[in-house]
């Protein structure tokens, strides 16, 4: 990294990939000593995330520190194309992350109808949380520290410094791929989509903060759905056709706007 590089979103570029394969590894390490330390770590795996988490953000406060341009990268959020971006980005990736368990209930649905004895295969029951410090624990890791870690990670470091060496779109895909890995199976697909949309709107702007956004407002939105259980509601009959169709629209519009904004990028 160079630390002579005064600007946030531009020192942020410079931290090199076996730089912050040293903070992983030694965040890794300090989250083992915990979970050693602190048997109860092995009871709540969000504490072994939180830990991971919070190691990797002392390391980007300090390889970004005495860095300036925030202000002006945070009232970019508000401009209107911005926040349009955003806000359209946002919607149509909700939505397709929906797919999986639109298709399940649909299913669910129509099978019942041919043989009422059908136990439907997705449970839309409400969530137990259990402790509420744990709890509250998840909605932090979940809300603030997802969107601020992954994405200064996956596209401030990863996706930068892969395009430098294989090109922009290779290093859309392979950044994806990175940042899907890391998420329950169902969604990896969705993730991977999530991920490239993140890429675009980051090379759009030069400004960390709107994928930030987009990923915080859509963690945010799932945190609340789930709490009131608003799945039941979706995914019930008869609305879990509509979020089905809701749902491939969304795919259809993503592929869309993918196509239509990378090779402007890429350029």
């Amino acid at each position: 990294m160079d630390f002579s590089v005064s600007d946030f979103n531009v020192r942020l570029r410079t931290i090199r990939l076996r730089e912050f394969a040293v903070a992983l590894v030694a965040a890794l390490i300090i989250t083992l000593l915990l979970d050693v330390l602190f048997p109860i770590m092995d009871v709540y795996d969000d504490l072994l995330v939180v830990s991971l988490v919070l190691c990797l953000l002392v390391f980007f406060v300090w390889a970004l520190r005495n860095t300036d341009g925030f202000k002006r990268d945070i009232d970019a959020l508000f401009e209107p194309e911005t926040s349009r971006e955003i806000l359209y980005v946002l919607i149509i990736n909700l939505l397709f992350a929906f797919i999986y368990v639109s298709i399940g209930a649909s299913f669910d649905i129509v099978l019942t109808v041919f043989d009422p004895t059908w136990i439907p295969s997705l449970d839309l029951s409400p969530v137990y949380y259990g402790d509420s410090i744990i709890y509250f624990l998840m909605l932090f890791t979940s809300i603030i520290c997802a969107p601020l870690i992954e994405e200064l990670s996956f596209r401030g470091v990863l996706f930068n410094r892969l395009k430098i060496r294989i090109g922009i779109l290779p290093a859309m895909l392979l950044s994806s791929v990175f940042f899907a890995v890391g998420h329950e199976f169902g969604g990896i697909i969705s993730a991977f989509v999530f991920g490239m949309c993140m890429c675009v709107l980051y090379l759009k702007t030069d400004n960390i903060f709107v994928p930030m956004a987009v990923h915080f407002l859509n963690n945010l939105l799932i945190c609340i759905m789930e709490y009131f259980n608003m799945e039941s509601f979706l995914f019930g009959t008869p609305s879990a056709f509509l979020m089905l169709v809701l749902s491939v629209v969304s795919g259809v519009l993503i592929i869309i706007y993918l196509i239509r904004e990378i090779p402007k990028l890429s350029a």
